[in-house]
């Protein structure tokens, strides 16, 4: 998706599990092991005026939790985390803001809609909405055993969380929020998760970017079953714009995943059209007869998915379709036991 020359890259290896990369003084950054295709987070640590500001968490695994303790017990010894800021409700980057809280008394600061979706969530199997999960992807043309798997094992990840504490401090889109000798902007977008929060230091010329915009890949734009006419990938590419016009496009950008770069104009750009290729190879497939969404998944993945990977990918064809219906390229055609997309001819 990415031309290697296009962007810029000042740290050409990520640090080890375990070991610290300063990224400038008073910034560091570690990664924390995930049990998925995407085998890592980004999290990065500010210092702040009574000890260290932490930039998302890492899941609720044994794993993710050696990492920390090792951290602690080796180049982190002796730091005392003061506030944890959460960029979204997804677990791989809120997962352990709850044990934070209890090790060190961490504030935690977040979006209202990352908190509120993170308690919605994380509270355990909840069969009405496996029900409904179920439902959803059936209609859409899976079959029934895949949409079994899909609706149970492929939303287990959601409950990898560790209780959240109990009061927080919101932050919007607009604020001001000083780390330490740091002055941020808070930035808010969607499409990849409800007010994910990015934060921007024209000082520093640094873009704490969460997974709004990363290098190589684009983050995943979800359909979920209880928003089914919802349009992500809009709100997603809307995001990007207001992205490019309101952050230099020289800014170190520190992504969720992934490396640092510079190139975040560049990069913006080239997210928009992979997700406008994709929306073209649906008009183009739905040119020569109806299809479901279910069908239209390989066209857009070509590998072979686990019931994880099947989720976010019936998912984001789903937001790729609900895009072209929103600008009238695309119509829904309903039967009796399934929904069909077609071209607008």
């Amino acid at each position: 998706m990415t031309n290697p020359s296009s962007l810029e890259f000042p740290f050409a290896e990520p640090p080890a599990y375990g070991e610290v990369q300063a990224i400038a003084d008073g910034l560091l950054w570690v990664r924390i092991p995930l049990p998925y295709l995407l085998d890592h987070v980004n999290v990065f640590l500010v210092q702040d005026h009574d000890g260290w500001a932490v930039i998302d968490t890492g899941i609720l695994t044994p794993e993710a939790l050696a990492v920390w303790q090792a951290l602690f017990a080796g180049p982190l010894s002796g730091l005392r985390i003061s506030r944890v800021i959460i960029t979204h409700y997804h677990p791989d980057h809120i997962g352990l803001a709850g044990w934070f809280h209890e090790r060190h008394g961490a504030q935690l600061l977040t979006s209202l809609s990352s908190y509120a979706l993170c308690q919605l969530i994380s509270q355990g199997r909840n069969e009405q909405a496996v029900r409904q999960n179920f439902d959803f992807f059936l209609r859409h043309g899976m079959s029934a055993e895949t949409a079994g798997l899909v609706a149970i094992q492929g939303k287990e990840f959601l409950h990898r969380v560790a209780p959240l504490p109990t009061t927080f401090q919101r932050l919007v889109h607009g604020d001001s929020l000083t780390i330490g000798g740091r002055s941020f902007r808070v930035l808010t977008g969607d499409g990849h998760a409800p007010e994910q929060v990015m934060l921007h230091s024209p000082d520093e010329g640094l873009f704490f970017a969460a997974d709004q915009v990363l290098e190589k890949i684009s983050p995943n734009i979800s359909v979920e079953a209880t928003e089914p006419t919802s349009d992500p990938l809009g709100h997603f590419m809307r995001s990007l714009r207001l992205i490019e016009a309101e952050i230099p496009g020289d800014v170190l950008v520190l992504p969720g995943h992934r490396r640092p770069f510079r190139g975040l104009h560049t990069r913006c750009r080239e997210l928009i059209r992979h997700h406008e290729n994709r929306c073209g190879i649906i008009l183009a497939a739905c040119a020569s007869r109806p299809h479901s969404a279910a069908e239209l998944v390989p066209l857009l993945f070509h590998r072979q998915l686990d019931p994880h990977q099947m989720g976010f990918a019936f998912t984001e064809t789903l937001a790729h379709a609900n895009r072209l219906i929103r600008r009238d390229q695309l119509a829904i055609i309903e039967e009796k036991d399934r929904t069909l997309l077609d071209l607008v001819r």
